[in-house]
């Protein structure tokens, strides 16, 4: 069967082999697997810490967790109440159907829609659709956003947010190159003043590596980049995501994560596109479409050497 549901999980099956297993807690990608042309064996593509919580209990450390409706602590005043990457990850989701099952690829949709949990803490009516598709060579992550408001007051009850795909790609740390960010504006938010994480700079690398605690914020990012270690790559597209968080812990951050694994900071980069400076903005009953597309790259191609 190309989809199987069992405990709280979702698992996608291509008839070449490759796979992708979510969590309906938080739509979490917690496995994505594929292979090259010239390496077909199905490959594990994503980082998820061996001391991730798989349990519904809180946010997976790892894979890709959905960010809604706000990046890191809440600035917006409709999220005032809200936790830190809101709360889009902590849920559970709805199954609501399978989209398309064909030799070409296999789609499933989740849905999330206003609970008193939610309600709690966020009043702003909404309905996500999550759209999660396998090919054989790549993984395409959909999310939608429509604002259900009814009201015909003027201005507008619009529905404000920010939206990201927390991508843990598994990947050598030391030896991972981002690229083309080159000449793009970034805030940098490992400065310890908040004056120089307000500051923005300008990337001056050919390609960005995360050999040091990395947290960076590229603003009006390219729609493509590439990421890429000896041996192995993927190549991101997206559309609607203007932004991109580059993020490595390394040793200096990653140790006070309870939930990361020791030395799990070498083993990834989180390539995160999303819409996080500022806030996109949806009139009553329209929709906005994030979307991302990793594809494995097949032929081992860098910019420069480390």
């Amino acid at each position: 069967m190309p989809v199987h549901q069992a405990n709280g999980s979702v698992i996608l099956t291509h008839p070449k082999g490759s796979s992708v297993e979510l969590l309906l807690y938080g739509a979490t990608v917690i496995s994505w697997k594929a292979g090259t042309i010239t390496s077909p064996e199905p490959t594990e593509r994503l980082f998820v810490s061996s001391k991730a919580a798989l349990d519904g209990s809180k946010p997976v450390r790892g894979g890709i967790p959905v960010v809604f409706p706000c990046f890191g602590a809440p600035t917006h005043p409709d999220h005032s109440r809200l936790a830190q990457h809101g709360f889009a990850r902590s849920q559970v989701w709805t199954f609501h159907s399978t989209v398309m099952d064909s030799d070409a690829g296999v789609s499933v949709r989740l849905t999330l829609d206003p609970t008193s949990s939610i309600g709690s803490t966020y009043d702003k009516p909404f309905h996500l659709a999550y759209v999660v598709t396998l090919e054989e060579h790549q993984l395409s992550t959909d999310l939608h956003v429509t604002n259900t408001s009814t009201s015909s007051a003027y201005p507008p009850d619009n529905l404000e947010f920010q939206a990201l795909f927390h991508n843990y790609i598994r990947a050598p740390a030391n030896q991972v190159l981002v690229f083309p960010l080159q000449n793009n504006k970034y805030y940098d938010k490992t400065e310890t003043t908040e004056e120089g994480r307000n500051n923005v700079k300008a990337e001056a690398r050919t390609a960005v590596d995360v050999r040091e605690f990395t947290d960076s914020v590229y603003e009006d990012a390219p729609p493509q980049y590439e990421v890429t270690w000896p041996g192995g790559g993927v190549k991101i597209e997206v559309k609607g995501l203007k932004d991109v968080v580059i993020w490595n812990p390394q040793r200096v951050a990653g140790t006070k994560l309870t939930d990361m694994e020791d030395g799990g900071w070498e083993k990834f980069v989180c390539v995160e596109p999303g819409y996080v400076r500022g806030f996109a903005k949806i009139e009553p009953g329209k929709t906005w479409v994030g979307q991302q597309v990793i594809s494995v790259i097949h032929h081992e191609r860098r910019t420069n050497q480390l």
